[in-house]
């Protein structure tokens, strides 16, 4: 993730407004809190145009780590295997699954 610099919020408003847009159910300052969740959530719903706004704080490592640690049950098939071709991981292997206490 790139550092915010001296004169930006760490947060501009175009990010907290695509934060809002793609995660509808939480806070976007709580949403950017977590950039995992957040880059997860932005890779299955977002657009070309909530990508460029993202693009001036994350880099193609940035969304890597979001695959490498995403969460179970946010990404569609489709999605998770777009991005993995996308960012030149190769096939992609099974989704995260959610495990239940027994």
């Amino acid at each position: 993730m790139k550092p915010p610099n001296a004169t930006q919020p760490p947060h501009s408003p175009e990010l907290l407004a695509v934060a809002k847009r793609v995660v509808w159910f939480k806070p976007p300052a709580a949403t950017l809190a977590n950039d995992v969740f957040f880059l997860n959530f932005l890779m299955v719903y977002g657009t070309v145009e909530d990508l460029a706004v993202a693009r001036q704080r994350y880099d193609d490592d940035d969304f890597r780590r979001a695959l490498r640690d995403a969460l179970p049950g946010i990404f569609d098939a489709r999605s998770w295997a777009y991005w993995h071709a996308r960012l030149g991981l190769g096939p992609a292997p099974a989704r995260p699954v959610r495990e239940f206490l027994r």
